[in-house]
């Protein structure tokens, strides 16, 4: 996958984010480390679309994490609106991936280069880079 330039890369999972940046070329990236900021996760609204029971005896229903996601989201659009963010990457497990989409601003969609679901949290910066560069 390319990756531009000083793109921004979100990795994202239940309970981690870490805003990235690539530092080296479109497909051989080279990941820089730029924040880990501290969410307060308050929106449970996905709460609503979970309350199954087939969900809840496996589960699957981790209102948290989901609202981790929503969380992730909200912060990543408040930066693309101020102009903070031009290219950005999103790598996120599936089930936060699914709920970070509900919550994209048009402007973060405007800015979205890409998305990979995948957990790559526990990942070092050479192993994230390289999965970005084969996907």
């Amino acid at each position: 996958m390319k990756c531009p330039h000083n793109a921004h890369v979100a990795i994202v999972d239940g309970e981690r984010f870490i805003l990235m940046q690539n530092t080296g070329k479109p497909f051989e990236p080279k990941l820089t480390v730029i924040e880990e900021p501290v969410l307060d996760p308050s929106n449970f609204s996905a709460g609503v679309r979970h309350q199954d029971d087939v969900g809840q005896k496996l589960g699957r229903t981790q209102l948290d994490e989901l609202a981790h996601g929503a969380a992730v989201a909200e912060w990543l659009n408040g930066k693309a609106i101020e102009g903070d963010l031009e290219d950005i990457l999103i790598v996120a497990d599936p089930k936060s991936l699914g709920e970070m989409r509900n919550h994209y601003h048009a402007e973060l969609e405007r800015r979205l280069i890409g998305e990979l679901d995948k957990t790559v949290t526990s990942e070092s910066l050479e192993q994230i880079a390289k999965i970005i560069a084969n996907a």
